[in-house]
C-alpha cells in the first residue's frame, strides 16, 4: 500500500536552499582566501587540461599519454618502474597498465623487466617515443604559459602533497 501524495511545505525564502548556494540575503559569507585561492586553481586546472586536451590531440596523444613520455624522457636512462610511474602521473596501476598497452601498440615505449627484480617492470621510452615527445613537448609548453596565470605559476608549490 502506498502512501498518498502531499505538498511539500512551502520554502521559507530566508532559510539556505537545500543545495547550500543561495543568492539571497541569508547567503553565508563570502569564501575565505583558502576557498578562493582553491577555486582559482580548480579554474586554471580546468583551463589548462580543456586547451591541453585540444592541442595534444593534434599530436595524437592524449594528456596522460604526454605526461607518461614526458616523465620518461626526464628521467635517467628514459625509464621509470611501473609502480613509480603510475605515482608521478597519478594514476591507479590498472589505468596506467592500459594506458602503456596504448603506447607500447603505438611504438612509444616498451615493458622491459627489471634485472635485480624479476616482479619488477620498467617502461621504457623508445627512440620513437622520444621523437614524438619532442615534437609534443613545445606545444604543451605553450599551452600551460597560454592557459596558467602568472601568479600561479610563480606560487611556491612542493610536487608533494601532504597525506
Amino acid at each position: 500500500m502506498t502512501e498518498p501524495v502531499t505538498a511539500a511545505p512551502a520554502a521559507n525564502p530566508e532559510a539556505p536552499a537545500a543545495s547550500g548556494l543561495t543568492d539571497g540575503p541569508a547567503a553565508e559569507e563570502a569564501p575565505g582566501p583558502v576557498v578562493s585561492k582553491w577555486r582559482a586553481i580548480a579554474a586554471s586546472h580546468a583551463a589548462a587540461m580543456t586547451a591541453l586536451d585540444h592541442e595534444l590531440a593534434r599530436q595524437g596523444l592524449g594528456v596522460s599519454e604526454f605526461e607518461v613520455l614526458d616523465r620518461l624522457s626526464e628521467s635517467r636512462e628514459h625509464k621509470f618502474r611501473a609502480q613509480e610511474l603510475a605515482d608521478a602521473v597519478h594514476l591507479s596501476q590498472s589505468a596506467l597498465s592500459r594506458l602503456i598497452d596504448r603506447l607500447e601498440k603505438n611504438g612509444l615505449v616498451e615493458r622491459c623487466l627489471c634485472g635485480e627484480d624479476r616482479r619488477g617492470i620498467y617502461v621504457v621510452l623508445t627512440p620513437a617515443g622520444l621523437r614524438r615527445h619532442a615534437e609534443a613537448a613545445p606545444v604543451h609548453r605553450e599551452v600551460l604559459a597560454r592557459t596558467l596565470s602568472p601568479e600561479l605559476v610563480q606560487c611556491r608549490c612542493t610536487d608533494t602533497v601532504p597525506a
